[in-house]
């Protein structure tokens, strides 16, 4: 009677330690920098960059010194330890700190004329791709009419035309070099407005305006920053261009100034020219890298290589 109403002894079984457990998900942002630190170039292209900043804004204020004034003998060579470690220009002007000095606006203009070329891109090839036929049409139309002008000679006619400033400078760079940000938010936006969830959103009764700017654009964006990191670089060079062709602002000291003055003097003061030229490539060569690993890390295609 009592073996009747003994409970049977409960047992459990072992826990298996060797199964897998299931992967933790990652953030998207995360994924996406340790692909990007993961990349060997566009970790190099950030540490360079990273110091070419420093120099441009903390320069300056270190340094305290004027850009235009004679520093010392005319085409003083290099000195790595001496006064003039850069050397001087024709005119005895110190080349260090012409560096440090024109760093900043140089800088500046890319990103402000990049900055405008992507807020006229984004908004004209958003419309065209979004809403398709005719209100597409007319917007390439536009395009094609911008994009077949060459982008320094057009610069060059807006310089000309209103003046020499940074600004009209960062203008004139900004609206000649849009139309290819159009086309590439164009063809996204093509594509992204098809999903199920654009039209999911659409049939709860979102607006256009919802889906435009809440609902594409911010899955378009990957392709976008590529090409904004890019642009900046084109932007230094088409500014480097008009300050050698003499149409840049004279009182402000960039390094494509320093370039442009100098060159009759190359061959007598090659740091003078060669210096300036090489921070240019530096700094587009890095901003390049860091493009490319950008387009590695957010590109999910290339992702799984």
């Amino acid at each position: 009677m009592t073996d009747a109403l003994r409970q049977p002894a409960t047992t459990t079984d072992p826990v298996d330690t060797t199964r897998p457990r299931p992967a933790k998900a990652v953030h998207p942002a995360r994924e996406t920098l340790i692909l990007f630190a993961s990349n060997p170039a566009a970790l190099a292209g950030t540490v360079i960059l990273a110091f070419i900043l420093a120099v441009s804004l903390i320069g300056p204020a270190v340094m305290d010194a004027d850009p235009f004034a004679m520093a010392g003998a005319p085409m003083t060579p290099p000195e790595l330890f001496g006064d003039y470690p850069l050397g001087t220009d024709y005119l005895g002007r110190d080349v260090l700190t012409g560096i440090v000095y024109g760093g900043r606006p140089t800088l500046a203009v890319g990103a402000i004329a990049a900055g405008l070329s992507l807020v006229i891109g984004i908004g004209i090839g958003a419309l065209a791709g979004y809403f398709g036929g005719l209100v597409d049409q007319m917007l390439m139309k536009l395009t094609e009419f911008f994009q077949v002008l060459p982008a320094l000679l057009f610069a060059m006619v807006l310089v000309t035309l209103f003046s020499s400033s940074l600004w009209t400078v960062a203008f004139a760079i900004g609206l000649a070099s849009w139309p290819s940000v159009a086309r590439l938010t164009r063809a996204e936006f093509k594509r992204i407005r098809k999903l199920d969830y654009v039209t999911a959103d659409r049939a709860i009764g979102a607006t256009d305006s919802r889906l435009i700017w809440l609902v594409v654009l911010p899955n378009a964006m990957p392709p976008l920053i590529v090409s904004a990191a890019l642009s900046i670089g084109i932007a230094i060079l088409l500014s480097a261009g008009l300050n050698f062709l003499g149409l840049g602002d004279a009182n402000t000291m960039t390094w494509g100034l320093m370039i442009g003055t100098s060159r009759d003097y190359i061959l007598d003061a090659w740091w003078a020219v060669t210096i300036p030229g090489a921070a240019i490539f530096l700094t587009v060569l890095a901003i390049s890298l860091i493009g490319d690993g950008l387009n590695d890390a957010l590109n999910p295609k290339l992702r799984e290589r």
